[in-house]
Formats: structure tokens, C-alpha cells, sequence
């Protein structure tokens, strides 16, 4: 649903750390994106115990950015709502649109300093 909490992601320096650590705490499981993998980023899929699907990533950095754990919230379209945060007094720190391997997404700093994503789907092809 469009405006709603549909991902989370933790970035970090230490994908396998991670994994194993989320992994024993919570039963969580871990896939590689084969989609992100093409395009040439390490991204593991987080599954729940029962879930249908992925909610969730681990993103390795390999260092080039600082680890972090932040929601995302599925938009209609994402330079839209980079557009209205800075509108709004926010700011936009990273945007990829027209991604050829995945969503189209964004990072956002709030008003507060606080980092959060945006994303839209890939359109299903031929769409």
C-alpha cells in the first residue's frame, strides 16, 4: 500500500555479522538479490519465519558509506516525494531513479536529522 512502512534495511561493513547476529536473535533468513548482484551491489534478502517473502535487506557497504537501520516507505513515485521532503525542509542524501536492477529509491534526512527511504516498485515489464 502506497505511504506505508513496506522495507527496512541495515547497512553495514559486515554483511556476514550481521546475518549471523539477526539471524540467532530473531530466526531471520538471508538470500542474495540476485537482481541487486547483477548490477553489482552485495544486497541479501531478510526472510521471517512464516513470512511469504522478504521484508527487509542487508545492505554491504564495504565502507564506502556508514552502517545504518532504517525504515522505508513505498511511494507512488519517488522523485515526487524526494521533491515534497525538501519542499518540507528535508533533505534528499542519495536518489536512484530509472534503476535498471531493482526499485527506484531514495534516502531522506527529516527535519530532525533523522535518515529514512523512499521507494517505488519496478513496474512489472511491458507496463
Amino acid at each position: 500500500m502506497i505511504n506505508t512502512v513496506a522495507w527496512f534495511e541495515i547497512a553495514t561493513d559486515d554483511p556476514q555479522g550481521a546475518e549471523k547476529f539477526y539471524g540467532e536473535l530473531f530466526g531471520w533468513s538471508f538470500a542474495a538479490d540476485e537482481a541487486a548482484a547483477q548490477g553489482g551491489m552485495d544486497y541479501r534478502l531478510i526472510g521471517y519465519p512464516g513470512a511469504e517473502g522478504p521484508a527487509g535487506g542487508v545492505y554491504a557497504t564495504g565502507g564506502a558509506t556508514p552502517g545504518h537501520a532504517v525504515f522505508s516507505v513505498v511511494v507512488a513515485d519517488t522523485a515526487a516525494a524526494c521533491d515534497r521532503a525538501e519542499a518540507l525542509g528535508g533533505e534528499v542524501t542519495f536518489k536512484l531513479l530509472d534503476n535498471p536492477n531493482g526499485p527506484d529509491f531514495a534516502y531522506i534526512r527529516d527535519v530532525s536529522g533523522n535518515l529514512f527511504g523512499v521507494f517505488t516498485p519496478p513496474r512489472p515489464a511491458g507496463a
